[in-house]
């Protein structure tokens, strides 16, 4: 097949339009090209906003997945949540086992993880839940799910009880992806809900490697409930770096503090 730059992208969409999923590897036997190529058109498709980036593709904007409505209210700083979401899903690889905590910022990690292989997830959230039953339904996932059951929070269609807790200490994944309603230099990541508090310590427990997603807007809170200290985490992905006079501190604690670009 011989085309130009602009005929291969189009060829890119349409194929978008008529399968909701384009395979990298695939799309290099149809256009010919490099792979570098093609994932360089899938960048360009992607800052145009025509598709979304996922592990080994791409996949249609918003392709029949619906988002729940109180996700859907709580947008503030959605563009710096979409770039630590991407960042990382980088850590997601085949055949592993996550953890993805509830949370605006944690959401958007399934629209770039759903095409990674073999891949099991564990989550309390709701929303996470449907996003996964969506892209099954259409094909784009293929997964294990296990939901961590008990009582839930209708308002944050979350769970987050005794039973809940239970459940997750019995159970061990690879990676963990936490949320936090603040993080502190002295405090560490702490949450304004008891429960989801004690379930996330038991995420951070449970898991090889620990990764606390945060915007900008948490550093330097600190809420009621204490989930973890720094030290006990792994990885901090933020839209900026740490503040200058913590720096020293997360060296010595050996810390991993990524600014997601």
């Amino acid at each position: 097949m011989s085309l130009n730059s602009i005929d291969r992208k189009k060829e890119i969409l349409k194929l978008l339009d008529s399968k909701g999923k384009v395979n990298t590897k695939e799309l290099v036997k149809r256009l010919e090209v490099s792979s570098e190529t093609i994932r360089r058109y899938l960048e360009e498709l992607e800052n145009e906003n025509k598709l979304k980036k996922v592990y080994g593709g791409a996949i249609k904007i918003n392709y029949g997945v619906i988002e729940p409505e109180h996700i859907k209210r709580n947008n503030t700083n959605l563009d710096k949540k979409h770039s630590i979401a991407k960042y990382a899903a980088k850590f997601v690889n085949d055949n592993e086992s996550i953890i993805i905590d509830e949370g605006t910022t944690n959401l958007q990690i399934v629209d770039y993880i759903i095409s990674v292989n073999n891949l099991k997830i564990i989550t309390n959230s709701y929303p996470v839940l449907s996003k996964l039953i969506s892209y099954e339904n259409q094909g784009l996932f293929d997964g294990e799910v296990i939901f961590i059951g008990g009582k839930v929070n209708l308002k944050h269609q979350r769970t987050a009880c005794p039973m809940s807790i239970d459940t997750m200490k019995n159970l061990y994944v690879d990676k963990a992806f936490i949320s936090s309603e603040g993080i502190l230099d002295s405090f560490g990541i702490s949450s304004i809900d008891q429960n989801k508090a004690l379930l996330s310590k038991e995420y951070i427990k449970n898991s090889k490697e620990s990764f606390v997603l945060c915007d900008s807007s948490k550093i330097g809170i600190a809420s009621m409930y204490k989930i973890a200290d720094l030290e006990e985490l792994d990885f901090v992905i933020c839209d900026v770096e740490p503040p200058n006079e913590w720096k020293d501190k997360l060296n010595e604690i050996n810390i991993t503090w990524i600014e997601a670009k």
